[in-house]
């Protein structure tokens, strides 16, 4: 069981429940909106035609952002942090290796985000002084290390809601309506019939769209756990991601709707009017993505070893990333981080079908054998999906299994545990 002097396995104190609902959504607003989510967003064309992929962009968003919204609550309701969920379900010893795997996944996102705001900062720079990889990779390192010395409660508060928030939207809307006059002027009804080649089909798609809100199961518990209550941390969270995930998919589908073949989707971004200042401002948000990621690897590694504070955690984590974002070429290992963040999908599956009615749970064990069974089943189902059913999709496969395993598999009696 958890020492209560462990920050990350005890449930916050009234006084750090400050978030309210427009906090939550602001929050995953910001966080939904990313050069990375526009990009992905551009590959669900030509293989799908214009109005399958909108109708795939919506579903999947609500779906995804609903997943994330429920974990929210709990989070919210039981104060109790991701790892912190982790330990009530599979036990506070085999709990560790889920923490682990978390605390991996979101150093290789946190430099991959890194890498993503080097390349994007390059594209804009030329051939001015900060058209040196180096430079530019060690300022936002430094802006990130720098963001970690902050309180995350303030940082939310008082610049993502305040100024982050208006500032990436006005810059959606700017881009939106940038690219919406260039596919007028293309033929606006031409796009909205294009057919699909047929390569890629409708499951598969909303399994694409998925990808992006269920990336984040395994942080929101750590910012829901200081909402006011459940309802608004649920809702807020919904809203605001939903509507970021849906706005940069669609405005990855318009982008290379308008591009010339095989361009690049920054110089496109770039090439618009205005385009250079609407980029800087979406390349400014995406350090909030970093942030994020960086926050809650400190949280999880405070759980492991609460003798360093989750803040000194987050100052080292920083300073390796921006290392590793120097040396490591993260473009090849994107398929490792992508297969590293399929093991969450069926984690936080069980952990919904536990915990997704009520935040009691009643175990002593260290392991918790049958969550544990549950969830190497839901990663089985994940990866045989995407190697023999690939039309299904391997995201809601999975899920549907380990929500029905992690319910039929709960605890008979009712007591809560803080392990």
């Amino acid at each position: 069981m958890a020492h209560t002097s462990n920050e990350s396995l005890t449930p916050v104190s009234d006084e750090q429940r400050v978030f309210n609902w427009y906090a939550h959504a602001s929050l995953w607003f910001s966080l939904g909106v990313g050069l990375l989510v526009i990009q992905i967003g551009a590959y669900l064309v030509p293989g799908m035609g214009t109005q399958s992929a909108l109708l795939a962009i919506v579903i999947g968003s609500l779906l995804g952002a609903g997943l994330l919204a429920w974990v929210a609550k709990i989070g919210c309701d039981s104060g109790l942090s991701s790892a912190g969920l982790m330990h009530q379900v599979f036990g506070s010893a085999f709990a560790r290796l889920p923490v682990l795997l978390n605390i991996v996944q979101l150093i290789g996102w946190t430099t991959f985000e890194l890498v993503v705001m080097r390349d994007g900062t390059l594209a804009m720079a030329g051939d001015s002084a900060w058209s040196s990889p180096l430079l530019t990779t060690l300022v936002w390192g430094a802006v990130l290390t720098l963001l970690m010395t902050s309180s995350m409660l303030g940082l939310v508060r008082s610049f993502v809601s305040r100024f982050g928030l208006p500032l990436v939207v006005l810059s959606l809307l700017w881009l939106s309506w940038q690219f919406l006059e260039l596919l007028q002027a293309q033929g606006l009804q031409a796009f909205w019939e294009k057919p699909s080649t047929g390569e890629m089909g409708f499951l598969s798609a909303v399994d694409l769209v998925i990808a992006m809100p269920v990336s984040w199961l395994p942080l929101i518990a750590d910012y829901a756990r200081h909402g006011k209550n459940g309802r608004s941390a649920m809702s807020g969270s919904w809203f605001g991601y939903a509507i970021a995930n849906i706005w940069c998919y669609a405005l990855g589908v318009m982008v290379v709707s308008v591009s010339a073949p095989d361009a690049n989707l920054v110089n496109t971004l770039l090439l618009a009017q205005g385009g250079l200042l609407a980029l800087g401002l979406i390349l400014l948000d995406e350090i909030d993505n970093a942030y994020g990621d960086v926050y809650s690897a400190a949280v999880n590694s405070h759980s492991l070893w609460s003798g360093l504070s989750a803040r000194a955690w987050g100052l080292g984590i920083a300073v390796l990333c921006t290392v590793l974002a120097v040396f490591l070429p993260m473009h090849s290992l994107e398929p490792f981080l992508l297969m590293l963040s399929s093991v969450f999908v069926p984690l936080f599956g069980v952990i919904l079908g536990r915990l997704g009615i009520s935040t009691a749970v009643a175990h002593s064990h260290k392991v918790d054998w049958a969550a544990a069974g549950a969830w190497l089943a839901g990663v089985a189902v994940f990866h045989a999906c995407a190697q023999f059913a690939p039309q299904w999709g391997s995201a809601l496969p999975s899920l549907c299994v380990t929500l029905l395993l992690g319910w039929l598999t709960r605890p008979a009696t009712a007591s809560v545990s803080h392990a």
